[in-house]
């Protein structure tokens, strides 16, 4: 395996999210590598607001984007705040954009070594093992991703393997 130097830590900025940004500055301290935070604000529901717009409710798809980078900038300071990692080795990239499409974009200009992200994203359904991007990702990516799984998950998923 190369050197890894780059991680780009895919958040959808969901529950888990502390947790799999705590579990990638794990990895790119055991590596001395920089970690690039990736989260892309989904084109579809910018679309919606837009949709929202025309009915002739009083929102803002601009004030919407603003406010979702916003919201997640703040979350990630929190995440930062309890974290060790030297924040000079941390960037932050937020796109708007079809997150599977813009994540694999990112991989390939930002010369991307690993990809540490969840099993799902905002949906969570309980019975779908993994989400639409982690699937995209983890079919279409040119360098290794990680998945990582909250202890709940993790919990949920050994219940279901019967041991021979």
């Amino acid at each position: 395996m190369d050197d890894i130097k780059k991680i780009l830590v895919a958040l959808a900025f969901t529950p888990y999210s502390e947790g799999i940004f705590n579990y990638a500055v794990k990895i790119a301290q055991s590596f001395n590598a920089q970690l690039i935070i990736g989260s892309i604000i989904n084109s579809r529901d910018v679309a919606a607001v837009g949709k929202i717009v025309s009915l002739g409710y009083d929102v803002n798809g601009d004030h919407y984007v603003e406010d979702i980078r916003k919201e997640r900038q703040a979350l990630l300071e929190q995440f930062m705040a309890n974290s060790s990692f030297n924040r000079e080795n941390i960037r932050t990239i937020i796109k708007v954009g079809n997150p599977a499409e813009e994540l694999l974009k990112l991989i390939v200009k930002e010369n991307i070594n690993l990809v540490v992200m969840g099993t799902k994203g905002r949906t969570d359904l309980e019975n779908v093992f993994v989400g639409s991007v982690a699937d995209k990702l983890f079919r279409r990516s040119p360098v290794p991703v990680i998945s990582c799984r909250d202890e709940k998950n993790a919990e949920r998923l050994r219940k279901k393997i019967k041991p021979a």
